[in-house]
C-alpha cells in the first residue's frame, strides 16, 4: 500500500490515542474466566479472541473503521470521516491501516468482524451484499493478552492499566457457572421439524445435477425461544469448556453479540508474508462413545461423498492461494487429517503460501474470504444459489471475526457453531456441504450434529 493510497486517512490516523502505558500484571490462572470477567467488569463494547489458548481482551471502541457497499466511514476523536469505496471496502480498509501504521509506527491491532454479505460485494451480486455494514473494526483503548496467570497489557493512558488491575483483583473464587443453569430441553432447540431444510437441499442437488455449481453450504437458522435468552458470556465459558475449536470470541461489537468456538481459519497471515486456510470438510458426529467415535472416524475417512467435498474444497484452497502467491510456494502441508471439534470430527487440511510482492493480508483476506467450506465451489456460483436457497441474510454466521495489526499480520476465524444476538433476536445456525451425492436427510442430521457442539452448553440466569 503506497503512502498516496493511505493519504485520505491521515486526519484520521493522527486523531487515533497513541499507546502510551505498557504493564504486566498477575492474573488467575485460567484466561478463559479471566476475560470474561474483564468483559462484565468495565462495560462497553469488547472483542475477546483465543488463538492458541492465549486470549486477546479488546476494549474502548471510541476508534472504529465501518464498510458497507458504498464507503469505509472512520470514527475517532467525536469526529468522522467517509471514503467512497467503489465496491473495493477492502483497499481502504488496506489504507486506513497504512496510516495508522506511519503515524504509529510501534504498531496498533484492530478487532472486528466481516458479515458474510461482503463475500457478495467480493464475489458475487453487489445487490445482495445489501444495506447493513459489512465489516466493523475497533483500534482499542485497551488490549490485554492473557495467558495462566499473567495478564500483558496496552492502553491509550494509565486509567485504562488501573480499570484492569482493579478488575483483576475482584476475580471471583465461585464460577461463574454456578450463578446460571443449563437448558431444560437441549434437543428441542435443535429442531424436528426439517421439511424446509431438506427441500433446500434437494434443490441445491438439482442445481449441482444441472451443472451450476459442484458443491454449496446450505445452512438454516434456529431462533431460540423468548423465554430462552441465554447469558452470553456463562455460555461462552460452558462452550469453551466443552470444545476444541481452532479459535473462540465472545464479542459485544457494532450491533452484533456472539459467542462462539471456530472450527477453522479463514486466514491466517504473517509480517512475513505467510499465508495459510485450513479448510475442514466432510463431518461425523463425535462423543458418543470411544469405540463409536472410532468406527465413525473410519467411515468418515472412506466415504466417497465426504472425502470429494472435501478435495474439491482443498483444491480450490490451492488455486485461490495460487492466485495471490509467490510461483511454486503453494503447498498443502496438511492433507485430510481428522480434526475433533466439539461435537463432531472433520476431515482437514492446511494450504500455505508466500504472498507475491505488492499483494497485502487484507488483499489476501479478500480472496480467501468467505471460507470454501461456508459457501461451496465455484465460490460465486455458490453464492448464488445459497441466495437462491436459504430465506434472509445469514449476517455474522459464515463470516469472520478476526485480529489484525498494522505489521501486516491477520489472523481471521469462520464464524460457526456460534450463538449469535443482534437486537431482541438470539438464534443458533448450521449448516452442510451439499453434494450430488447428497441426501436431505444425512445433511439434515448433520446440521443438528453440529448444534451440538453450542447448544448444550447454552446457560441461563438463575
Amino acid at each position: 500500500m503506497t503512502d498516496q493510497a493511505a493519504a485520505p486517512w491521515q486526519d484520521w490516523a493522527h486523531q487515533v490515542p497513541a499507546v502510551r502505558h505498557e504493564e504486566v500484571l498477575d492474573a488467575p490462572d485460567d484466561p478463559a474466566r479471566t476475560a470474561v470477567h474483564l468483559s462484565t467488569w468495565l462495560g462497553g463494547q469488547y472483542v475477546i479472541y483465543e488463538r492458541d489458548e492465549v486470549w486477546h481482551f479488546a476494549a474502548g471502541a471510541a476508534v472504529t473503521l465501518t464498510a458497507d457497499t458504498a464507503s469505509v466511514t472512520a470514527r475517532a476523536a467525536g469526529r468522522e470521516w467517509t471514503v467512497a469505496t467503489d465496491g473495493r471496502p477492502l483497499d481502504q480498509i488496506a489504507a486506513a491501516l497504512t496510516a495508522l501504521g506511519h503515524v504509529h509506527p510501534g504498531g496498533r491491532r484492530v478487532f472486528g468482524w466481516a458479515a458474510f454479505e461482503l463475500a457478495h460485494l467480493l464475489h458475487g451480486e453487489r445487490p445482495s451484499a445489501g444495506t447493513q455494514p459489512l465489516l466493523h473494526l475497533l483500534v482499542p483503548c485497551l488490549e490485554a493478552v492473557l495467558t495462566p496467570g499473567k495478564a500483558e497489557l496496552r492502553a491509550v493512558d494509565d486509567t485504562w492499566t488501573a480499570k484492569i488491575a482493579e478488575s483483576l483483583r475482584s476475580v471471583p473464587q465461585a464460577d461463574p457457572l454456578a450463578r446460571t443453569r443449563p437448558v431444560d430441553d437441549v434437543e428441542a432447540i435443535l429442531g424436528e421439524d426439517g421439511d424446509a431444510y431438506m427441500k433446500g437441499v434437494s434443490d441445491t442437488i438439482a442445481d449441482i445435477e444441472a451443472g451450476r455449481i459442484d458443491k454449496a453450504v446450505l445452512s438454516r437458522a434456529i431462533p431460540l425461544p423468548a423465554g430462552i435468552r441465554p447469558d452470553l458470556p456463562a455460555s461462552y465459558l460452558a462452550g469453551r469448556r466443552g470444545n476444541t475449536p481452532a479459535r473462540s470470541f465472545l464479542l459485544d461489537l457494532g450491533g452484533w453479540r456472539a459467542a462462539g468456538f471456530s472450527p477453522e481459519t479463514v486466514a491466517q497471515i504473517e509480517p512475513g508474508g505467510r499465508v495459510s486456510t485450513q479448510p475442514l470438510a466432510g463431518t461425523r458426529a463425535l462423543g458418543l462413545s470411544p469405540d463409536h467415535d472410532r468406527r465413525l472416524r473410519a467411515e468418515l475417512l472412506a466415504d466417497s461423498k465426504e472425502v470429494h467435498e472435501h478435495a474439491i474444497s482443498v483444491r480450490l484452497a490451492c488455486e485461490e492461494l495460487q492466485a495471490i502467491c509467490r510461483s511454486g510456494s503453494v503447498a498443502v502441508e496438511e492433507f485430510m487429517t481428522v480434526k475433533e471439534r466439539g461435537s463432531v470430527q472433520h476431515l482437514a487440511s492446511r494450504v500455505a503460501g508466500h504472498l507475491r510482492d505488492g499483494v497485502g493480508p487484507w488483499s489476501a483476506f479478500g480472496v480467501l474470504f468467505p471460507a470454501i467450506t461456508a459457501t461451496g465451489v465455484p465460490k460465486a456460483a455458490a453464492l448464488a444459489a445459497l441466495a437462491r436457497h436459504e430465506p434472509g441474510t445469514r449476517g455474522l454466521y459464515g463470516g469472520a471475526v478476526l485480529t489484525a495489526d498494522t505489521h501486516g499480520a491477520l489472523d481471521a476465524a469462520l464464524v460457526l457453531r456460534t450463538i449469535f444476538r443482534h437486537g431482541d433476536a438470539t438464534w443458533l445456525r448450521a449448516g452442510a456441504g451439499v453434494m450430488r451425492q447428497s441426501t436431505p436427510e444425512r445433511e439434515y442430521e448433520e446440521t443438528r450434529e453440529k448444534l451440538r457442539s453450542v447448544a448444550p452448553y447454552l446457560r441461563l440466569p438463575t
